[in-house]
Order: C-alpha cells, then sequence, then structure tokens
C-alpha cells in the first residue's frame, strides 16, 4: 500500500492508507469494525461511513468504553447494544454486558479492522479492549486488521513500572508500564506475539509518523476520543494525574479541563507545593487556582490546588509527576488525603491505586516516603527488559 503524504505533509492514518489502496477481499468479506466517533479519516469523515462508501461489507461494529458516540462517563458507566443508523448493521458495545466480542458476534464476520485512536496510556481501556479483541479473534480463527494511528504521547519515551501478575485489570490485563510507548497496532502485535498467533495481525502503518513524533507533528486536529480526553495535552499528563482517581482528590472531572486540573476543598496550594519533589517539576509549571467540578468529586464545591502546564514534553515526566503528587498529599494532609476503596473497573478487592499503579508495593513505598529516585530504581530492570521485549514490534524509525 502506498505510503504517499499529503501536499500539506500532515500524516495518512491507516485508515487513509488503507482506503487509497484496499484489498480486494474488502469487498468480498463479512467486516466487523471496532471503531468510535473519532475514528476519522483524514476529512473528518467516519470509517465506518468511509468503509460503506468505499463498497466494504460491514456486518458489525463494535464499541469501546464511553460507548461508540463517547458520551458516557468513566468507571463502570456501561453502554448498551445498538445499531449504526446508516447501515441498520448491529453496534456490539464492549463496555456493557460484555468487555471481549462473544462467539456469537464473531459470527457475523470474516475479518475484523481496528481503528480507534488511542492516548499512549496502559490504563486507559482502549488498549485492553484492542488486546480482548485479538484474543477472541485468535479463538474463532478470525484475522484481525489494526488501522493504525500515532500514539500521541510519543512512541520513543516510556515510562513506569510492568503490571505485576495479581494486580492485572482492565486497566491494566497486559505486563506494560503506565507509558507505553506503542501504538495500538503494537501493542495488538505484541498480544498475538503472547498467543503465540503472530500471524493473526496485521497493522496498517500510518505513514508520515516517527515514534519521537508528538501528536502536533502529525498536522491534524486532535479529535477527542472520550469525554475526558479533550486535548492532546490532556493526554500529555494523564499517565499521571490518572492516578487521582485512586483518590479523594479532584482529577478535574466535571470540569472544562480534565486532568490539567487538580485540587479539593481541603487543599492549600502553597502548602502542598512544598512538599513536591523539585525533580517532579521537571518540564512543567503549577499554576494555582480554584474551581468548582459540576459533577463527580468534590461536585459543586470550592477546590483549590492547580492547573498543570507542559512548557517542555522532552522533559516532562508525567508518571513521576502523578507519584511525588500522590506522595505530597501524604506528607501535607495524612488526615485528609485517602485511597478510594473499590470497585474500580470492575475490580472488586484490590484498592483502586492499586491496579492504577500496578504494584501494591509502590504504594506503600509512597505512603512510607520513598523518594523518586528509589521509586524508580524499583522498576528500572524490568522496564529495561520491556523495553528489550518490544524492539521486534516496533514499527516506526
Amino acid at each position: 500500500m502506498t505510503e504517499q503524504l499529503d501536499s500539506d505533509d500532515s500524516c495518512l492514518f491507516g485508515c487513509d492508507v488503507f482506503l487509497s489502496d484496499p484489498p480486494s477481499w474488502l469487498f468480498t468479506k463479512r467486516v466487523g469494525v471496532l471503531a468510535n466517533q473519532a475514528s476519522v479519516t483524514r476529512t473528518l469523515q467516519n470509517v465506518v461511513d468511509a468503509l460503506v462508501e468505499a463498497g466494504a461489507r460491514v456486518t458489525a461494529v463494535f464499541s469501546p468504553q464511553h460507548g461508540f458516540h463517547a458520551e458516557k462517563q468513566a468507571n463502570m458507566i456501561e453502554s448498551d447494544h445498538g445499531v449504526y443508523p446508516r447501515t441498520g448493521v448491529p453496534v456490539f458495545s464492549l463496555y456493557g454486558e460484555v468487555r471481549r466480542p462473544t462467539p456469537a458476534m464473531l459470527e457475523r464476520v470474516d475479518v475484523l479492522l481496528v481503528d480507534l485512536q488511542d492516548v499512549g496510556t496502559r490504563v486507559y481501556t482502549y488498549g485492553t479492549t484492542v488486546g480482548l479483541c485479538v484474543e477472541a479473534a485468535a479463538d474463532a480463527g478470525i484475522p484481525v486488521v489494526v488501522l493504525d494511528r500515532p500514539n500521541p504521547i510519543g512512541g520513543a519515551f516510556v515510562e513506569g513500572n510492568p503490571v505485576r501478575e495479581e494486580l492485572r485489570s482492565f486497566v491494566g490485563r497486559y505486563p506494560i508500564p503506565m507509558r507505553h510507548g506503542l501504538t495500538l497496532g503494537e501493542l495488538a502485535l505484541w498480544v498475538a506475539r503472547s498467543l503465540e498467533r503472530p500471524e493473526l495481525v496485521e497493522v496498517v502503518h500510518v505513514a508520515g509518523w516517527r515514534r519521537e513524533k508528538l501528536w502536533p507533528a502529525t498536522g491534524r486536529p486532535w479529535i477527542f476520543p472520550s469525554p475526558n480526553m479533550p486535548s492532546w495535552e490532556t493526554a500529555l499528563v494523564y499517565p499521571g494525574m490518572v492516578l487521582l482517581e485512586g483518590t479523594n482528590v479532584s482529577e478535574g472531572r466535571g470540569t472544562t479541563l480534565p486532568f490539567l486540573l487538580f485540587g479539593a476543598p481541603f487543599v492549600d496550594p502553597e502548602k502542598l507545593a512544598g512538599h513536591l519533589d523539585p525533580r517532579a517539576l521537571d518540564g512543567v509549571v503549577l499554576r494555582p487556582v480554584s474551581f468548582e467540578p459540576t459533577f463527580d468529586k468534590w461536585a459543586g464545591e470550592l477546590c483549590r490546588g492547580f492547573h498543570l502546564v507542559v512548557t517542555d514534553p522532552a522533559r516532562f515526566r508525567p508518571y513521576c509527576f502523578g507519584l511525588a503528587l500522590l506522595r505530597s498529599f501524604l506528607k501535607a494532609y495524612p488526615d485528609r488525603f485517602r485511597w478510594l476503596p473499590p470497585p474500580y473497573e470492575y475490580e472488586y478487592e484490590h484498592l483502586p491505586i492499586d491496579i492504577l499503579i500496578g504494584d501494591a508495593e509502590i504504594r506503600k513505598a509512597l505512603e512510607d516516603g520513598e523518594g523518586l529516585d528509589r521509586l524508580e530504581a524499583r522498576w528500572a530492570e524490568a522496564l529495561k527488559r520491556y523495553q528489550s521485549s518490544r524492539e521486534s514490534l516496533l514499527l516506526y524509525s
């Protein structure tokens, strides 16, 4: 397939490359599509519509968390099955009564196309959904074709600890770090390899993207893949700020700047900042603010905290920042700050913070006041092994 760029030098995503020179099977096989409202071509047409107009026989659509239209909020707010309006084919929700395609669903298709925009963070559930689709397709003997998209926070940067086996969950099914540095195509290859079925997955590459590039280098507008991911800058801070979901501190849900704002009614910004490790502030400025969430934690109450402004994405380490922030809350507000209890993302026993971090020992180390250097040393060797293991899967120079 061609890898020519448009005259405006913007990237061609996998769907654009695929549709520019579609394979002959597209017109003869029954096609299932895992997508949502952000799965758009370079002309901003939804990929399902574009496939149908190209002559594809789309017989089923699958939607991830938040629903096909990305209208549902997070954490076990489920979406129902539906019908795709233009074609009348079923839309099967993979975040409702099931989170993996059933054999009956897959009986409707001969090949599964995947086109979702990920955000480069392990706990963002689209990666797990793609992995579960690969696992189900392997059982059904159905090939998977991933129409790849860039990792918006870069594929050259990795950060954090791989998930421990006992803490595998819907926000951490695979032993990868928080900032994993993969595209969804590469992750699908990872899963296929782990199943010893590498031939199962084909990836249609993004043309014109290199893995060290961040979203602005694509030359494409950001289309929000979920309700609380309104900008690519949100994705940039998400690997650390998502940890606040396991606490009683607002991560900015219910505001126009989710994950870029954080705070609580009990916070004194100056006091909190006084406990932050200065090394965590590399490449980011914290601007004191007050805000009132309209829903979620502290809805309708005045919260004080900070607005994150990333000034140097190459230096900013979001996961380490998030851990340093948790440590500062533990030190500044030992009587007010707390970990939230389960359930969280279908986990009913472990603390949400433990499945978010993926390692309960790191949470305990934070409670003991352990600093960033020692925390990073805990996962240094495991991270090296991860980087080595992914080398053969990397598709972009």
